[in-house]
């Protein structure tokens, strides 16, 4: 345990980022599992608005430092690429 003032602070802010981060992380897991769910069942429209709601999350997660931005980008393109091919087999 630290014994100075200012490594105990820094304790205290390592708990409540780590939280933070735990929080946003699990949010965009959370996003992804439920992006990937719509893409399997095979609804468009759901598909469609499940990846716009988890574009966003991707890119609040780049403004957070969650993810680096090529990583998000990668993503919203795997995404989207399946989005389509599920448009493209339902019609």
């Amino acid at each position: 345990m630290a014994n100075h003032v200012s490594s105990l602070k820094r304790a205290r802010q390592t708990i409540v980022k780590t939280a933070v981060n735990r929080s946003n992380k699990s949010k965009l897991r959370g996003s992804l599992r439920a992006m990937r769910e719509s893409i399997a069942a095979g609804d468009h429209g759901a598909a469609m608005t499940a990846y716009r709601s988890t574009a966003s999350i991707l890119d609040k997660s780049v403004q957070k430092g969650v993810l680096h931005k090529n990583t998000a980008s990668r993503y919203k393109s795997r995404l989207n690429a399946r989005v389509k091919a599920v448009a493209t087999k339902a019609a």
